[in-house]
């Protein structure tokens, strides 16, 4: 953020991420198992190539596990914060447990997001719960509501949408939660409820990672589906090198729970379940440098 290198880096980092998530991308070519194969391009004499190409194969496979609509001490909430993985627990302001939740979560040493509540396409308005951003606010009165759940939620290190369909693909709103975000020293993970977002985008052009979802864990509330939801998160991020998952607390959290910690038992040794600050600072190299004061400590 400080220098036009770092800009020039971001926004690099985060057109590779782009291309990587393309439907057109050809894995085959250009995937992890693309390098180890005999039409990986590097002439056979080449052994410095062929090291590279090991080192890349062979490199650590990573996880973060989102665990969003903590807050509000609903199912799973006990079984999430007591997981025997690094989780990150994205948690909503203004709630009844929102900072014990959090006190809890930082003592596990998991990553803290502030869940940010934001207006839905479709939806009901009362599953937003307090603070929430509308998209018929002014500038100002979005500045506030951001702050206002920054300081809420302790220990947090980032923010992701609450619901968003409709904020998340609004430009004049996004780009002043993007910009309190940045000024806060927090970045903004898109949690990908609209598939037109405009979050990553705007991130790029603002020097800030364009953070993202990319596999929602309990869209159907079975254990068969989120176990097989968990198997493709571990397909993406031997593909990628990396996978971004979301889950839920709630009415089925418990099942989300059973489900996670069955299959992360499974996934030992091969993928790594880390914070999403990790894959932040792995990927973009990012390190905040905030400049309004925070009590949020």
């Amino acid at each position: 953020m400080k220098t036009s290198n770092w800009r020039k880096r971001v926004m690099a980092a985060g057109l590779v991420l782009l291309l990587a998530a393309a439907p057109a991308f050809d894995a085959s070519a250009h995937g992890s198992a693309g390098l180890q194969g005999p039409d990986s391009g590097i002439p056979p004499e080449n052994k410095e190539g062929r090291k590279a190409a090991k080192q890349s194969a062979n490199k650590e496979k990573k996880v973060a596990v989102i665990i969003d609509d903590f807050g509000n001490g609903q199912g799973g909430t006990e079984e999430m914060l007591s997981m025997p993985i690094k989780l990150t627990v994205a948690i909503m302001p203004f709630l009844p447990t929102t900072k014990s939740d959090a006190e809890q979560a930082h003592k596990k040493g998991f990553d803290v997001l502030v869940h940010m509540p934001m207006e839905p396409k479709h939806g009901n308005p009362k599953w937003l719960g307090p603070g929430a951003i509308t998209s018929d606010m002014t500038d100002e009165e979005v500045r506030q509501k951001v702050e206002e759940a920054i300081d809420d939620v302790p220990h947090a290190i980032g923010m992701n949408n609450h619901m968003g369909s409709k904020i998340t693909g609004d430009e004049r709103i996004m780009s002043i939660v993007l910009k309190v975000c940045q000024e806060r020293g927090l970045f903004f993970v898109d949690s990908k409820t609209n598939y037109h977002s405009i979050v990553g985008k705007l991130a790029v052009n603002m020097g800030m990672p364009p953070v993202a979802n990319h596999i929602f864990l309990d869209d159907r509330h079975t254990i068969s589906h989120i176990t097989g939801q968990m198997k493709a998160v571990e397909a993406r991020a031997r593909e990628y090198g990396n996978c971004v998952t979301i889950g839920h607390v709630g009415t089925q959290g418990q099942k989300t729970a059973a489900a996670i910690k069955s299959s992360a038992a499974e996934m030992q040794g091969r993928v790594t379940f880390v914070g999403i600050s990790d894959l932040v600072r792995d990927i973009w190299g990012w390190h905040p440098a905030p400049i309004l004061p925070s009590n949020n400590n």
